[in-house]
């Protein structure tokens, strides 16, 4: 090949376009893949025949494209986004922790927001409120953990489980505030219930 024109060891003309000059450079490539010294000399082939596309450029014989004159302005490739666990992770894991997209965490965290804010605003003098906030937010995580992987079981003992651990978190945290004196805008119910909530949307967002 190295006794042949760059144009030539591609296969291309003068005439030839960008975009057949790349399709028979990834072409040969795909080629003689395993032999590294034609792929290398088509790597020079094809560095030639764009340096002499950028002369007759600037020549005005020819147009090239933006993307070859000034390759900074080509987009830049996103960055891959991480799973929350690694490969390596154990299998049990793996299938419990989830990596959920953008909407899968922004509807439940709109949902169990807006019950939290309802807990708080939406007096509550019969006592009524919370545990009727509290059911709905149970129905919600189960529809959103059922959703992901269609195991209703499974979904209403991580709902079961983020409903007790919120219980005995807000109840823990409530005997903190209280034996320290210090005074919280909030009563017992509703801790528990915004407590509560922030478990469901972490188990309903990042769980499956």
């Amino acid at each position: 090949m190295s006794e042949q024109s760059p144009y030539e060891q591609l296969g291309v003309t003068e005439e030839s376009s960008f975009e057949e000059i790349q399709e028979a450079k990834q072409r040969l490539l795909q080629q003689y893949e395993n032999d590294v010294k034609i792929t290398e000399a088509i790597e020079a082939a094809y560095d030639a025949v764009i340096m002499d596309r950028l002369r007759l450029r600037q020549e005005g014989k020819i147009k090239v494209p933006d993307r070859i004159r000034f390759p900074e302005r080509s987009p830049a490739p996103k960055p891959e986004s991480k799973p929350l666990i690694s490969n390596q992770s154990p299998g049990w894991l793996r299938g419990l922790i989830d990596t959920p997209s953008a909407r899968d965490i922004g509807i439940p965290a709109a949902v169990f927001g807006s019950l939290g804010a309802a807990s708080l605003v939406i007096p509550d003098r019969a006592g009524s409120l919370s545990p009727l906030l509290l059911s709905l937010g149970v129905f919600a995580a189960i529809y959103f953990l059922n959703r992901k992987e269609k195991r209703f079981g499974r979904s209403v003992l991580l709902t079961f489980l983020s409903l007790v651990l919120g219980v005995a978190l807000g109840a823990g945290v409530g005997s903190v505030v209280k034996s320290a004196g210090v005074a919280i805008p909030v009563s017992g119910q509703q801790l528990y219930a915004l407590i509560t909530f922030l478990l469901f949307w972490v188990s309903s967002s990042f769980l499956r």
